[in-house]
């Protein structure tokens, strides 16, 4: 009898111990869990370690040096080699474009392409070094030989089709007699060409293809007006 009591009380310490240990291992995980935040990252360190907060400043410049980096972009990379805002200056080249016109100027497609006939391009006439900048039409292109007569425009002899003329022209300028364009030059016009300082002109003369800015491509305002041209 007396070994049947001593077995009882041997279970019951051992039931005992197990028990207290099953609540201090759920002491330890309560404590372990109090450590992380709902993301399972330390909020704490017991320790006093301080790599955790030196990895969230770090995280914390880098963010702040790519927004800078983001910023400098958009302010002075964009600007220069990629798309630009041009505004109007003047009635040269209306009945397409009118005093004022907010222009989008895009400068990709020729860095890797000539400009075409027709285009309406953004330029310095007095070269890069001048803020001064021109919009015109492309009518010549390097190497051909342009000549006006009366309101005809020749190109290697032959008259070209286009209607982007808001009147008839009665001055032909330097081209009066037929001018070959160099191999880097383009001969332009505004489409008001009564009133238009243009390639006819010695003060412009034949656009060097350096000291092309870009290709006008949108009118973003008026809003009336908004959207592409020809």
């Amino acid at each position: 009898m007396d070994n049947e009591y001593k077995n009882q009380d041997e279970e019951q310490e051992n039931s005992l111990e197990t028990s207290n240990q099953a609540e201090l291992n759920d002491e330890k995980a309560d404590d372990k869990e109090r450590e992380l935040d709902s993301y399972g990252e330390p909020i704490e360190n017991p320790d006093g370690d301080e790599e955790p907060k030196k990895k969230k400043i770090k995280g914390v410049i880098t963010e702040l040096i790519i927004y800078a980096a983001i910023i400098i972009m958009c302010v002075c990379v964009v600007p220069k080699y990629v798309l630009q805002r041009t505004i109007v200056d003047g009635t040269s080249m209306m009945n397409t474009l009118s005093d004022g016109d907010n222009l989008l100027v895009e400068k990709v497609t020729y860095r890797i392409s000539d400009p075409k006939r027709f285009d309406v391009i953004v330029f310095y006439p007095h070269g890069r070094q001048s803020n001064d900048y021109y919009i015109k039409r492309v009518i010549g292109l390097p190497g051909e030989t342009i000549q006006i007569k009366g309101d005809t425009i020749y190109i290697n002899g032959k008259a070209i089709k286009e209607n982007y003329g808001k009147d008839p022209m009665t001055e032909s300028g330097i081209a009066e007699k037929p001018l070959k364009l160099a191999n880097d030059e383009f001969f332009v016009l505004g489409d008001n060409r009564e009133i238009s300082d243009d390639s006819r002109y010695e003060d412009v003369g034949p656009v060097k293809r350096k000291n092309i800015a870009g290709r006008a491509i949108l009118r973003i305002s008026p809003l009336s007006e908004f959207g592409t041209f020809k």
